[in-house]
């Protein structure tokens, strides 16, 4: 009797024993954290706050995140949710707009302004959820094939960038040679007989950085990949399925014993702490803002249909109208519970994506065990900070799995596309490819563009998911192949 119930239930709503939910949750958090926690620390570095407020931001966002993970996977009313194994975190998208505002305005004002914008954003986008939700018909899998592919390649360089160390800041390739450095403070002294040096002058880095690839940063990246392949060949069954969490325990333990992982912040940390609203006060409403954030959102939303359709297809589940409405309105109004509790524009995070593709587990009570890891990590700054003391070199190894997951699959699903009879699909793929890796390759391409359209064209997948919908338009006209979606779906579980 039990097992035929249990065959009737669809693998997204299968409920899982309690310890194997809290470990596959525990999985799905450590793959997400390190991106959750960089945008509060941009950002507010950006805003000039103090550690403790930027800890403050921090922790907002994991509660966040937690809060808004549970609506999208559980499902709350039949407005929100869209009840896939879906993890809620902030945006990059919306990074580089946060940023200008944070840097024209910092402090106090600058974070009433910015989570004013925020939550304006977050209210718009609830309402228009519905209308885009109505572009599902011109993603055909050539459209979301190509668009998921471009994703996975688009974070690989997050994955690289956490192995060898970030290609900008303390980690650059190049640094400034220290006798140059003395020579200039030498002769730009008081009392130097030599002119003032102009404003802006500085050094050119032209001595390599021992810091970036260092080899034992390497070494333990490595650990772990090699630690996640192990697992995967030789277990199986569960221990299969948290092959990734794993391998980020063996690297871990590894950085630990080699000195690169310490635990000051976890003994300064406080036990519990409570998140509350408005703690910069309440927020200020600027409607050239909140439409720059809106603008964002629409982004934000557009990457989500590739993302909820790709899940879709990985766990077997028609994604419908409906469903996408419920998903996006779920983004907007995680973005407005975001700006009202001190945090970030919310969407659906693709590196978990990928962890379901590499797992298998299509169950979203696994997203719902998550999304309480996540408020409780946010309650308990102790437990935020032993996360947080992860080195990147550990979440490296296991970036090149996932990312490389996510890519796989958008493969996959252009696996099932007709490229014999149809030509016009492969131009699709290889142009709209080719236009996203422009951000990827060239980012300073922008320089001499209106700074108006900066936040729509730096995202790479924005302009795949734009170039592969316009030239599907073109090519192929504007109909639904409900057939080929059924059997991109199908081509993509098989593999």
């Amino acid at each position: 009797m039990s097992s035929s119930a249990s065959l009737s239930v669809h693998p997204v709503d299968q409920k899982l024993p309690g310890g194997k939910l809290a470990a596959l949750g525990l999985q799905h958090v450590l793959v997400m954290y390190a991106g959750a926690v960089a945008v509060p620390l941009i950002v507010g570095r950006a805003l000039k706050l103090s550690p403790d407020e930027v800890a403050l931001l921090i922790s907002a966002d994991l509660f966040c995140c937690g809060l808004v993970t549970l609506i999208q996977a559980l499902g709350a009313t039949q407005w929100f949710g869209i009840r896939l194994p879906v993890m809620m975190g902030v945006t990059f998208a919306s990074v580089a707009p946060m940023v200008a505002i944070a840097n024209g305005n910092p402090g106090q004002a600058g974070a009433q302004l910015l989570f004013g914008s925020i939550i304006g954003a977050g209210i718009v986008s609830i309402l228009i959820a519905p209308l885009v939700s109505r572009m599902l018909r011109f993603f055909p899998p050539v459209v979301t094939g190509t668009i998921i592919a471009v994703i996975g390649i688009t974070l690989m360089r997050v994955g690289i960038n956490w192995i060898f160390g970030n290609p900008v800041g303390p980690t650059a390739p190049a640094v400034v040679d220290p006798a140059y450095a003395k020579w200039l403070a030498d002769v730009t002294s008081p009392g130097s007989s030599l002119p003032p040096a102009p404003n802006g002058i500085a050094l050119m880095p032209t001595v390599p950085n021992p810091k970036y690839a260092d080899l034992s940063g390497v070494g333990i990246s490595a650990l772990v990949l090699v630690s996640i392949l192990l697992i995967v060949k030789f277990a199986k069954g569960f221990v299969a399925n948290i092959s990734v969490l794993l391998g980020i325990v063996i690297g871990a333990i590894a950085a630990a014993a080699m000195g690169l992982m310490t635990f000051d912040k976890v003994a300064k940390a406080a036990w519990v702490d409570v998140v509350l609203p408005f703690h910069f006060g309440m927020p200020i409403f600027d409607p050239v803002l909140i439409f720059t954030m809106t603008l964002v959102m629409i982004v934000v939303m557009i990457e989500s249909t590739g993302m909820f359709l790709a899940l879709g297809e990985m766990t077997d589940r028609k994604v419908s109208q409906q469903d996408l409405a419920r998903g996006l309105r779920t983004d907007g109004l995680g973005t407005l519970i975001g700006g009202i509790f001190n945090t970030f524009p919310y969407t659906s995070f693709s590196q978990n994506v990928g962890l379901v593709a590499v797992t298998g587990v299509k169950s979203r009570f696994v997203c719902v065990a998550g999304g309480v890891i996540l408020i409780v990590l946010g309650l308990l700054p102790k437990m935020a900070a032993l996360v947080e003391s992860l080195p990147t070199v550990v979440l490296g190894g296991a970036g090149l799995v996932m990312f490389g997951m996510v890519l796989a699959t958008g493969i996959r699903i252009l696996s099932g596309v007709d490229f014999k009879t149809n030509r016009h699909n492969a131009m699709i793929v290889a142009v709209s490819i080719g236009i996203g890796m422009i951000p990827l390759l060239a980012p300073n391409f922008k320089q001499w563009m209106p700074h108006g359209i900066h936040p729509l064209i730096e995202s790479g997948i924005l302009l795949t998911s734009i170039t592969a919908v316009v030239l599907n338009l073109f090519l192929n006209g504007a109909r639904h192949d409900e057939a080929a979606s059924i059997a991109a779906a199908r081509q993509a579980e098989a593999h």
